[in-house]
Parts: C-alpha cells; structure tokens; sequence
C-alpha cells in the first residue's frame, strides 16, 4: 500500500467525504450495501466502514469502484466531475493509439498501471494539497 494512500486513511474528512460519495455512487446504482460489497469482493463490514468514513478502500479496489459505477477515480477520490479535455500530450495519444491494438487482456493491465499510478498521484495531492502546484 502506497505511504500516501496509509496517511489518508488517518485523515477522517477525507474518509467521510470518500464514504458519501461511495453511498451516492451505490444508491444511483441502486444496490444496497450486501450487493456492492459481493460485486466488490469485500465483506459487509468492510463495505460499511468504507461507506461511513472509517477506511479507505486500497487502490485495487478504488479501481474496481470506479469500474462497476463507471465514474473516474478523480471523482471517487475528490469529488471533481469528470470534464471533457482533449489530451495536450502527443506522445502520450500516440502511445494510447498504438495500445488500442493491443489484445484486451494487455490492454487492461496498462489501464490498471495508469490508475494505479492517478490514485497514487491524487492521494499524494490530497494529503498536501499546498504543494501540489510544486509536483507538476
């Protein structure tokens, strides 16, 4: 578990944010608790302590969050909608144009390493959001 993503866990705002936008995330879905926590793998009590605050699922399982209520991990981590910006980067379009002909298992273990590395890089921000500007 990434330093960052520990040291989250002890920030109880951050928790109960997180935790009211998982509750909103499951009551669009419309599944109660018992049902996102099976969909998710995790028990009950884990689920719950995740929807009230008290932890801060692992990375793995911030992924597989975004995936079943197909949102981004920007907005389960930070509450920021999603925004339609096209990519500045060229070399990076050119690397996703020539990932798109990769088979799909490839394909979604880079997709897993990208959001492994945004979760990293969000959680970092969060914890110290006054220099965040520095990081870029």
């Amino acid at each position: 578990m990434p330093r960052e993503l520990f040291q989250a866990m002890k920030d109880e705002q951050l928790r109960k944010n997180f935790g009211n936008r998982l509750r909103e995330l499951r009551r669009k879905q419309k599944w109660t608790q018992k049902e996102m926590a099976v969909k998710l793998g995790v028990c009950f009590s884990i689920f719950n302590k995740y929807e009230c605050g008290l932890h801060i699922p692992p990375p793995e399982k911030l992924i597989e969050i975004a995936e079943l209520c197909n949102t981004t991990l920007d907005f389960i981590l930070t509450g920021n909608p999603t925004k339609e910006i096209p990519i500045q980067n060229v070399r990076l379009l050119e690397r996703f144009r020539e990932l798109e002909q990769f088979e799909s298992n490839d394909q979604e273990t880079v997709i897993k390493l990208v959001d492994a590395f945004i979760v990293q890089q969000k959680m970092a921000k969060a914890m110290n959001p006054f220099s965040a500007k520095g990081n870029r």
